[in-house]
């Protein structure tokens, strides 16, 4: 874990490897519970029976699922004072090169690309991946741009 103390701190953070989260398993009922909450009810993400025989052998997560697992894993890797408000300020670049079947592992890798100084705080840009245990090619890449507020 990677705590940084004051907006000074943050300045100096580019380049920074933040390292790789703890394992996250993803079950079929994160993903049912995804689909519930995004209206995306495609046969391959909560059809067991079908998705077995898809193309994948098994329900998959969402893609954005993916993505919004991010959050919670990053902040096992960094924290910041609780007088500073950080916000998602957007992404520069998503892909999803490979899926993240039913009662897979998942955990985030992420650095620091760069820092720029702003009025009243910084904006942050982190290089992200979500991997998956024994998968040759990340589930998620990103490039995520967050501001840190003072």
């Amino acid at each position: 874990m990677h705590k940084v103390e004051d907006l000074a701190e943050v300045l100096t953070l580019s380049g920074t490897d933040l390292g790789a989260s703890a394992w996250l398993e993803i079950d079929q009922k994160r993903i049912d519970l995804f689909a519930e909450a995004s209206g995306d009810h495609q046969w391959i993400h909560v059809d067991p029976e079908r998705a077995a025989a898809g193309p994948f052998g098994a329900t998959i997560a969402h893609g954005y699922l993916t993505l919004a697992l991010v959050v919670p894993l990053l902040w096992e890797l960094v924290s910041f004072p609780a007088d500073a408000m950080i916000v998602n300020y957007g992404l520069n670049k998503v892909r999803f090169p490979a899926p993240v079947p039913v009662d897979s592992q998942v955990r985030l890798r992420a650095a620091i690309a760069r820092v720029t100084e702003t009025q009243g705080g910084a904006e942050i840009v982190l290089d992200l991946a979500v991997e998956v245990d024994g998968a040759a090619r990340p589930a998620c890449v990103a490039e995520a741009v967050y501001r840190y507020i003072v």
